[in-house]
């Protein structure tokens, strides 16, 4: 069965088995296969087994879809072939190739070499700074910084203030009024 192995340091080793018709492929964990990775696009792209061929199609990705440094909106992938998703290279390895390369560990070496000269910045790529992740929240600490010793003072609100105040008068000379206006029409019956 197909594989896709992410090559990228960091992350190399991580595979995701091909073993229905459409695969999603993107940072967020709703996506079948998760690369949590800020140049991936949320829903990254999709992998379409059509046949015996596997078909990558771009879901409008930020820093686009390339299968051997070639932008692609749509295209069959081959085995032995370099899917990059933003700054993320995979390998597309075929179910028999699997047991092959696994076997001659010096040869996988050999062919991550020439690709070496290329692992500059992609053009058109955007990294974006990373975010909180999920296991720097998981200790339950406050960030650097982050003083609970002094106790937080509500701040007076004086436009407030005197918005009630002259509400209040307002509302005392119209029910004066009011009286007046009563009290007259009392006395002139």
């Amino acid at each position: 069965m197909a594989k896709l192995v992410i090559l990228t340091q960091g992350l190399s080793g991580r595979a995701h088995e091909l073993n229905v018709d459409r695969t999603t492929i993107g940072r967020v964990d709703d996506n079948m296969f998760q690369i949590a990775e800020t140049s991936v696009s949320s829903h990254h792209c999709e992998v379409l087994l059509r046949g015996s061929d596997v078909v990558i199609k771009d879901l409008n990705s930020t820093n686009g879809t390339f299968i051997n440094d070639q932008p692609v909106t749509e295209s069959v992938l081959k085995p032995g072939q370099i899917l990059r998703l933003g700054t993320v290279e995979l390998k597309l390895e075929a179910g028999a190739a699997a047991p092959a390369s696994t076997t001659t560990s010096a040869s996988a070496p050999a062919s991550a070499a020439p690709s070496a000269p290329a692992k500059t910045p992609p053009k058109n790529t955007i990294v974006t700074p990373r975010g909180v992740s999920l296991s720097e929240l998981e200790g339950g600490g406050r960030p650097p910084g982050f003083d609970t010793s002094k106790e937080f003072s509500k701040k007076r609100n004086r436009v407030g203030i005197y918005f009630w105040i002259a509400a209040g008068v307002v509302v005392v000379v119209i029910v004066i009024l009011l009286l007046i206006a009563l009290s007259q029409i009392n006395h002139g019956k």
